[in-house]
């Protein structure tokens, strides 16, 4: 009996031996994982705070570029993209690592890192993974920004107006956008009947149960033939200008530019340059419907100049083209035009 139990005594200890090993090696997993879940947590967290400073600064600074590149602001030296690095990151634990404006791209690279004190730039310390000898990890993140003409993308209001209305009108005196009337400049690609197209009034080809066109300046566009008035699906556009007017805000619209137009009505092909930036303060398509209520708003400028009325068989808008910078991805960046409008959208 005796040496049965000698020999269980030596078993236990055996057992005991593995169990110790095995408890080892789950105390290393258990420490994996705790690491994983409190270290691979705060780095998410420090990684997702770095992405915001970036794409913060890249649009920030291309914003800036696009109104001006003599801006200071617009620099691979840019003090607000530091300011907007720190800012979004906890304690302003961070910084720009690079900065990169190529004005001929026309567009900003931005990458930032953490500034932990007592670490290397882009390195922030660890906690649990330093039992397992990991006592840091290297952070960064970056974002480009674009800026441009938008080139393609949906004009809200399917009317298109000729080039010589616009060159030299940025940021000018208000005028009256006739696109049907007595009073058109018929050297302004319209026909003598004061038509911009026999039967085409400028409207584009909307998209299917919307008011608005996709356009492409790299295509040309065609026309449709709705008669005088707007399209019936756009009075929520005329609507919202006019509330928009009503508060006291700017009404802007981009408008496509065209270069020519051939054809007549529904087969009017129009070739199209750009964008251009129109801030709408009244209109007149027609008489106003259940329908089309808002067909006709303000068909005076503010001033009361009767010269810039439409009125009676006059079809247009009235307002001035403007220099306009929005950021906006809905619009494809393009080329630069000298249209006054600007997209400025994220690209990375």
């Amino acid at each position: 009996m005796r040496r049965l139990i000698e020999t269980n005594d030596g078993a236990l200890h055996r057992e005991r031996g593995a169990v110790a090993v095995v408890t080892a090696l789950l105390l290393t997993v258990l420490l994996a994982v705790g690491a994983l879940a409190v270290d691979g947590g705060m780095l998410y967290a420090k990684r997702a705070q770095l992405q915001s400073g970036a794409d913060a600064a890249a649009i920030a600074v291309a914003q800036k570029c696009a109104k001006s590149l003599t801006d200071p602001q617009c620099s691979a030296t840019s003090t607000l993209a530091t300011s907007l690095a720190q800012s979004n990151m906890q304690a302003n634990q961070a910084g720009i690592a690079s900065l990169t404006v190529n004005t001929t791209a026309q567009t900003v690279t931005a990458t930032t890192q953490p500034l932990q004190p007592g670490m290397q730039p882009g390195s922030v310390s660890l906690f649990l993974a330093q039992t397992l000898g990991f006592r840091s990890a290297t952070l960064g993140a970056t974002a480009a920004a674009a800026w441009g003409s938008p080139s393609t993308g949906i004009a809200p209001f399917p009317l298109a107006f000729s080039v010589c209305q616009v060159t030299g009108q940025i940021d000018g005196a208000v005028q009256l956008l006739e696109d049907h009337g007595s009073g058109a400049n018929p050297s302004c690609n319209y026909v003598p009947s004061g038509q911009v197209v026999p039967g085409g009034f400028g409207w584009l080809v909307q998209n299917p149960n919307q008011c608005g066109a996709t356009i492409n300046i790299a295509q040309s566009e065609g026309g449709s033939n709705p008669g005088n008035s707007a399209p019936s699906n756009c009075n929520a556009v005329l609507a919202q200008w006019v509330s928009t007017l009503q508060s006291g805000q700017r009404a802007i619209v981009l408008l496509p530019v065209f270069t020519a137009v051939t054809g007549t009505g529904s087969s009017a092909i129009y070739t199209l340059a750009g964008f251009a930036a129109y801030s709408v303060i009244g209109w007149n398509f027609g008489a106003t419907s259940t329908t089309n209520p808002n067909n006709s708003y303000n068909n005076q400028s503010p001033n009361g100049s009767s010269a810039l009325s439409c009125t009676g068989n006059c079809r247009g808008i009235i307002g001035q083209f403007v220099t306009y910078v929005a950021l906006d991805n809905s619009y494809q960046v393009g080329p630069s035009t000298p249209f006054g409008a600007t997209i400025v959208r994220m690209t990375q």
